[in-house]
């Protein structure tokens, strides 16, 4: 693959939309945490109204490494391993916070609605 064709895949992928799962997730590693931690955090950050099960963490956890958003370091044994954002992941989180406030502002002008 040309490396310039790369560099345009890297940049549509880090613009894509996430899921509500895989921002929080995204936001936890911002510092390196375990599976459980995430889980945590994840419950903390979102007032409690987002709580991930084991099975959809380490799919979403899974769908992120293989994105190049975050990378695992620790023990060999998944209960112990540590994960981490990425710059790539850093990037994604940004775009997502952009076209949020896009999505907010747009909301707003179109219904009036104040905050």
């Amino acid at each position: 693959m040309h490396r310039q064709t790369e560099q345009i895949m890297t940049l549509t992928l880090e613009k894509s939309p996430l899921t509500e799962a895989a921002y929080y997730i995204l936001l936890s590693l911002y510092e390196p945490m375990h599976g459980y931690g995430i889980m945590q955090n994840v419950k903390v950050l979102s007032g409690e109204r987002v709580n991930l099960g084991p099975g959809t963490l380490y799919g979403a956890i899974n769908t992120l490494l293989e994105k190049g958003w975050i990378v695992s370091a620790g023990e060999s044994d998944s209960r112990k391993k540590e994960y981490q954002i990425t710059e790539s992941g850093k990037k994604a989180v940004k775009y997502e916070i952009l076209r949020l406030e896009e999505l907010l502002a747009n909301g707003k002008k179109i219904t009036g609605v104040q905050t």
